[in-house]
Protein backbone atom coordinates (compact mmCIF):
# COMPACT_ATOMS: atom_id res chain seq x y z
CA UNK A 1 0.00 0.00 0.00
CA UNK A 2 2.54 2.57 -1.15
CA UNK A 3 1.58 6.21 -1.72
CA UNK A 4 2.34 5.86 -5.41
CA UNK A 5 -0.15 3.01 -5.88
CA UNK A 6 -2.61 4.00 -8.60
CA UNK A 7 -4.86 0.93 -8.68
CA UNK A 8 -7.02 -0.36 -5.86
CA UNK A 9 -5.60 -3.39 -4.07
CA UNK A 10 -7.22 -6.82 -4.21
CA UNK A 11 -10.35 -6.81 -2.02
CA UNK A 12 -9.36 -10.11 -0.40
CA UNK A 13 -6.05 -8.65 0.79
CA UNK A 14 -7.75 -5.57 2.22
CA UNK A 15 -10.47 -7.63 3.92
CA UNK A 16 -7.78 -9.63 5.73
CA UNK A 17 -6.54 -6.39 7.30
CA UNK A 18 -9.86 -4.83 8.34
CA UNK A 19 -10.00 -6.48 11.76
CA UNK A 20 -6.34 -5.79 12.59
CA UNK A 21 -6.37 -3.64 15.74
CA UNK A 22 -2.78 -2.39 15.33
CA UNK A 23 -2.81 1.45 15.27
CA UNK A 24 -0.16 1.42 12.54
CA UNK A 25 -2.24 -0.88 10.32
CA UNK A 26 -5.41 1.12 10.94
CA UNK A 27 -3.72 4.39 10.04
CA UNK A 28 -2.18 2.86 6.93
CA UNK A 29 -5.60 1.64 5.81
CA UNK A 30 -7.21 5.02 6.53
CA UNK A 31 -4.54 6.74 4.46
CA UNK A 32 -4.94 4.21 1.65
CA UNK A 33 -8.73 4.44 1.56
CA UNK A 34 -8.55 8.24 1.63
CA UNK A 35 -6.39 8.17 -1.53
CA UNK A 36 -8.83 5.82 -3.31
CA UNK A 37 -12.14 7.26 -2.17
CA UNK A 38 -14.60 5.91 -4.75
CA UNK A 39 -13.39 2.27 -4.91
CA UNK A 40 -12.75 2.33 -1.15
CA UNK A 41 -16.31 3.46 -0.44
CA UNK A 42 -17.71 0.70 -2.71
CA UNK A 43 -15.47 -1.93 -1.13
CA UNK A 44 -16.23 -0.94 2.47
CA UNK A 45 -19.97 -0.63 1.85
CA UNK A 46 -19.97 -4.11 0.29
CA UNK A 47 -18.17 -5.60 3.29
CA UNK A 48 -20.45 -3.73 5.72
CA UNK A 49 -23.48 -5.37 4.08
CA UNK A 50 -21.82 -8.75 3.57
CA UNK A 51 -22.23 -12.03 5.45
CA UNK A 52 -19.22 -11.62 7.76
CA UNK A 53 -20.64 -9.72 10.74
CA UNK A 54 -17.26 -9.06 12.37
CA UNK A 55 -15.67 -7.61 9.23
CA UNK A 56 -18.88 -5.69 8.59
CA UNK A 57 -18.54 -3.84 11.88
CA UNK A 58 -14.94 -2.92 11.08
CA UNK A 59 -15.93 -1.74 7.61
CA UNK A 60 -18.58 0.51 9.16
CA UNK A 61 -15.91 1.97 11.46
CA UNK A 62 -13.73 2.89 8.46
CA UNK A 63 -16.71 4.36 6.60
CA UNK A 64 -17.52 6.58 9.58
CA UNK A 65 -13.90 7.63 10.15
CA UNK A 66 -13.53 8.57 6.50
CA UNK A 67 -16.98 10.19 6.38
CA UNK A 68 -17.80 8.12 3.31
CA UNK A 69 -21.00 6.87 4.89
CA UNK A 70 -24.47 8.10 4.02
CA UNK A 71 -26.66 6.26 6.56
CA UNK A 72 -29.84 6.47 4.49
CA UNK A 73 -28.08 5.25 1.34
CA UNK A 74 -26.40 2.49 3.37
CA UNK A 75 -29.73 1.21 4.67
CA UNK A 76 -31.27 1.34 1.20
CA UNK A 77 -28.30 -0.65 -0.10
CA UNK A 78 -28.78 -3.16 2.72
CA UNK A 79 -32.46 -3.57 1.79
CA UNK A 80 -31.58 -4.17 -1.87
CA UNK A 81 -28.79 -6.62 -0.97
CA UNK A 82 -31.28 -9.30 0.23
CA UNK A 83 -28.59 -10.28 2.75
CA UNK A 84 -30.72 -9.70 5.83
CA UNK A 85 -28.68 -10.22 8.98
CA UNK A 86 -30.53 -9.01 12.06
CA UNK A 87 -27.77 -7.26 13.99
CA UNK A 88 -26.36 -5.42 10.98
CA UNK A 89 -29.82 -4.43 9.80
CA UNK A 90 -30.99 -3.13 13.17
CA UNK A 91 -27.83 -1.03 13.59
CA UNK A 92 -27.97 0.36 10.04
CA UNK A 93 -31.63 1.24 10.56
CA UNK A 94 -30.84 3.09 13.80
CA UNK A 95 -28.00 4.99 12.09
CA UNK A 96 -30.48 6.59 9.69
CA UNK A 97 -31.69 8.56 12.72
CA UNK A 98 -28.49 8.65 14.80
CA UNK A 99 -25.55 8.86 12.32
CA UNK A 100 -23.03 9.06 15.18
CA UNK A 101 -24.22 5.72 16.57
CA UNK A 102 -21.30 3.68 17.90
CA UNK A 103 -22.02 0.24 16.46
CA UNK A 104 -19.00 -1.22 18.21
CA UNK A 105 -20.27 -0.10 21.62
CA UNK A 106 -23.67 -1.70 20.94
CA UNK A 107 -22.03 -4.97 19.92
CA UNK A 108 -19.76 -4.92 22.97
CA UNK A 109 -22.83 -4.50 25.16
CA UNK A 110 -24.35 -7.68 23.71
CA UNK A 111 -21.00 -9.44 24.18
CA UNK A 112 -20.93 -8.40 27.84
CA UNK A 113 -24.51 -9.55 28.48
CA UNK A 114 -23.75 -12.89 26.82
CA UNK A 115 -20.57 -13.26 28.91
CA UNK A 116 -22.60 -12.70 32.08
CA UNK A 117 -25.13 -15.32 30.94
CA UNK A 118 -22.31 -17.83 30.39
CA UNK A 119 -21.27 -17.33 34.00
CA UNK A 120 -24.73 -18.47 35.10
CA UNK A 121 -25.23 -21.31 32.62
CA UNK A 122 -24.09 -24.76 33.65
CA UNK A 123 -24.33 -27.65 31.21
CA UNK A 124 -26.37 -29.60 30.59
CA UNK A 125 -29.11 -26.99 30.73
CA UNK A 126 -32.20 -27.18 28.57
CA UNK A 127 -33.02 -24.35 26.13
CA UNK A 128 -35.81 -23.25 28.51
CA UNK A 129 -33.36 -23.04 31.42
CA UNK A 130 -30.89 -21.03 29.34
CA UNK A 131 -33.66 -18.65 28.31
CA UNK A 132 -34.50 -18.20 31.98
CA UNK A 133 -30.88 -17.11 32.52
CA UNK A 134 -31.06 -14.61 29.64
CA UNK A 135 -34.30 -13.21 31.04
CA UNK A 136 -32.79 -12.86 34.50
CA UNK A 137 -29.75 -10.97 33.16
CA UNK A 138 -31.64 -8.70 30.74
CA UNK A 139 -34.75 -7.90 32.74
CA UNK A 140 -33.55 -8.07 36.33
CA UNK A 141 -29.85 -7.29 36.28
CA UNK A 142 -29.97 -4.76 33.41
CA UNK A 143 -33.54 -3.58 33.93
CA UNK A 144 -34.89 -3.86 30.38
CA UNK A 145 -38.66 -3.42 30.20
CA UNK A 146 -41.48 -2.56 27.86
CA UNK A 147 -42.17 1.15 27.52
CA UNK A 148 -45.93 0.94 28.02
CA UNK A 149 -46.10 4.53 29.30
CA UNK A 150 -44.76 6.09 26.08
CA UNK A 151 -45.40 3.32 23.56
CA UNK A 152 -45.29 5.54 20.46
CA UNK A 153 -41.96 7.23 21.30
CA UNK A 154 -39.83 6.57 18.16
CA UNK A 155 -36.79 5.90 20.36
CA UNK A 156 -38.45 2.61 21.35
CA UNK A 157 -37.70 1.32 17.83
CA UNK A 158 -34.02 2.35 17.60
CA UNK A 159 -31.60 -0.29 18.87
CA UNK A 160 -29.00 2.09 20.34
CA UNK A 161 -31.71 4.03 22.18
CA UNK A 162 -33.24 0.82 23.53
CA UNK A 163 -29.83 -0.20 24.90
CA UNK A 164 -29.20 3.23 26.43
CA UNK A 165 -32.68 3.68 27.94
CA UNK A 166 -33.33 0.01 28.79
CA UNK A 167 -36.84 0.12 27.37
CA UNK A 168 -38.52 -0.44 24.05
CA UNK A 169 -41.29 -2.10 22.07
CA UNK A 170 -42.01 -5.84 21.91
CA UNK A 171 -40.13 -6.00 18.58
CA UNK A 172 -36.94 -4.23 19.66
CA UNK A 173 -36.79 -5.99 23.02
CA UNK A 174 -37.06 -9.28 21.10
CA UNK A 175 -34.15 -8.15 18.91
CA UNK A 176 -32.06 -7.46 22.03
CA UNK A 177 -32.96 -10.92 23.38
CA UNK A 178 -32.14 -12.64 20.09
CA UNK A 179 -28.75 -10.93 19.69
CA UNK A 180 -27.71 -12.12 23.15
CA UNK A 181 -29.01 -15.63 22.40
CA UNK A 182 -27.06 -15.76 19.13
CA UNK A 183 -23.85 -15.22 21.06
CA UNK A 184 -24.73 -18.15 23.29
CA UNK A 185 -25.42 -20.46 20.35
CA UNK A 186 -29.14 -20.70 21.19
CA UNK A 187 -31.53 -21.26 18.29
CA UNK A 188 -34.25 -18.70 18.97
CA UNK A 189 -36.40 -16.89 16.42
CA UNK A 190 -38.51 -13.75 16.13
CA UNK A 191 -42.23 -14.50 16.01
CA UNK A 192 -44.48 -11.67 14.87
CA UNK A 193 -48.20 -11.91 15.53
CA UNK A 194 -50.75 -9.12 15.02
CA UNK A 195 -49.90 -6.32 17.44
CA UNK A 196 -47.06 -8.09 19.24
CA UNK A 197 -43.69 -9.85 18.95
CA UNK A 198 -42.34 -12.86 20.79
CA UNK A 199 -39.09 -14.82 20.93
CA UNK A 200 -39.81 -18.38 19.85
CA UNK A 201 -37.93 -21.54 20.79
CA UNK A 202 -38.64 -24.73 18.87
CA UNK A 203 -35.68 -26.78 20.11
CA UNK A 204 -37.12 -27.94 23.45
CA UNK A 205 -39.57 -30.81 24.01
CA UNK A 206 -42.41 -28.44 23.17
CA UNK A 207 -42.23 -25.00 21.55
CA UNK A 208 -42.47 -22.02 23.86
CA UNK A 209 -42.65 -18.26 23.40
CA UNK A 210 -41.03 -15.49 25.43
CA UNK A 211 -42.68 -12.09 25.84
CA UNK A 212 -39.75 -9.69 26.15
CA UNK A 213 -42.17 -6.78 26.62
CA UNK A 214 -43.40 -8.47 29.82
CA UNK A 215 -39.92 -9.18 31.20
CA UNK A 216 -39.58 -12.69 29.84
CA UNK A 217 -43.03 -14.14 30.57
CA UNK A 218 -43.27 -17.58 28.92
CA UNK A 219 -46.26 -19.22 27.28
CA UNK A 220 -46.93 -22.31 25.18
CA UNK A 221 -48.48 -22.36 21.70
CA UNK A 222 -52.04 -23.10 22.82
CA UNK A 223 -51.91 -20.39 25.46
CA UNK A 224 -50.66 -17.90 22.87
CA UNK A 225 -53.34 -18.89 20.36
CA UNK A 226 -56.06 -18.48 23.01
CA UNK A 227 -54.71 -15.00 23.83
CA UNK A 228 -54.85 -14.01 20.16
CA UNK A 229 -58.40 -15.31 19.80
CA UNK A 230 -59.50 -13.37 22.87
CA UNK A 231 -58.37 -10.27 20.94
CA UNK A 232 -60.65 -11.37 18.08
CA UNK A 233 -57.59 -12.22 15.96
CA UNK A 234 -58.09 -15.36 13.82
CA UNK A 235 -55.03 -17.54 14.39
CA UNK A 236 -53.77 -21.09 14.05
CA UNK A 237 -50.46 -22.86 14.61
CA UNK A 238 -49.02 -21.65 11.29
CA UNK A 239 -49.16 -18.08 12.66
CA UNK A 240 -46.58 -19.07 15.31
CA UNK A 241 -43.86 -19.84 12.77
CA UNK A 242 -40.65 -17.75 12.77
CA UNK A 243 -40.83 -14.34 11.12
CA UNK A 244 -38.14 -13.66 8.46
CA UNK A 245 -35.54 -11.05 9.35
CA UNK A 246 -36.71 -9.02 6.35
CA UNK A 247 -40.18 -8.71 7.84
CA UNK A 248 -38.82 -7.93 11.34
CA UNK A 249 -36.90 -4.94 9.97
CA UNK A 250 -39.75 -3.91 7.65
CA UNK A 251 -42.18 -3.99 10.57
CA UNK A 252 -39.79 -1.84 12.59
CA UNK A 253 -39.85 0.69 9.75
CA UNK A 254 -43.66 0.58 9.74
CA UNK A 255 -43.67 1.33 13.45
CA UNK A 256 -41.29 4.25 12.96
CA UNK A 257 -43.32 5.67 10.07
CA UNK A 258 -46.43 5.61 12.27
CA UNK A 259 -44.72 6.89 15.42
CA UNK A 260 -42.88 9.74 13.68
CA UNK A 261 -46.17 10.71 12.08
CA UNK A 262 -47.82 10.74 15.51
CA UNK A 263 -44.90 12.78 16.87
CA UNK A 264 -45.36 15.46 14.19
CA UNK A 265 -42.20 14.64 12.21
CA UNK A 266 -43.54 14.11 8.65
CA UNK A 267 -40.09 14.04 7.01
CA UNK A 268 -38.97 11.03 9.04
CA UNK A 269 -42.40 9.44 8.75
CA UNK A 270 -42.03 9.60 4.95
CA UNK A 271 -38.46 8.27 5.12
CA UNK A 272 -39.50 5.13 6.99
CA UNK A 273 -42.58 4.69 4.81
CA UNK A 274 -40.17 4.77 1.85
CA UNK A 275 -38.05 2.06 3.51
CA UNK A 276 -41.19 -0.09 3.89
CA UNK A 277 -41.94 0.35 0.20
CA UNK A 278 -38.32 -0.52 -0.64
CA UNK A 279 -38.52 -3.75 1.37
CA UNK A 280 -41.80 -4.71 -0.29
CA UNK A 281 -40.78 -3.94 -3.87
CA UNK A 282 -37.38 -5.63 -3.45
CA UNK A 283 -39.03 -8.74 -2.03
CA UNK A 284 -41.69 -8.80 -4.77
CA UNK A 285 -39.07 -8.37 -7.49
CA UNK A 286 -37.00 -11.32 -6.30
CA UNK A 287 -39.88 -13.56 -5.23
CA UNK A 288 -41.15 -13.95 -8.78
Amino acid sequence: MEAATSTFAQPEALADLLDDSSPAVRQALLDYFARHQEPAARFLTGVAHGPNRVLGRHALWYLRELRFADPVAEFRSFIRSLNYELETGALLLARTVNPALDAGACCRFFDQVAARCRELISEPMSPAEKCHVISRVLFHEHGFRGNAEHYTDPRNSLLDEVIARRKGLPLTLCVVYLLVAQRLGLELYPVGVPGHFYVGCYADRAPFFIDAFRQGAVCGPLELLRALRRQKTPADLTDLAPTPVREVLCRCCRNLAHHYGTAGDPARARLFADFVAEFETTHARHAT
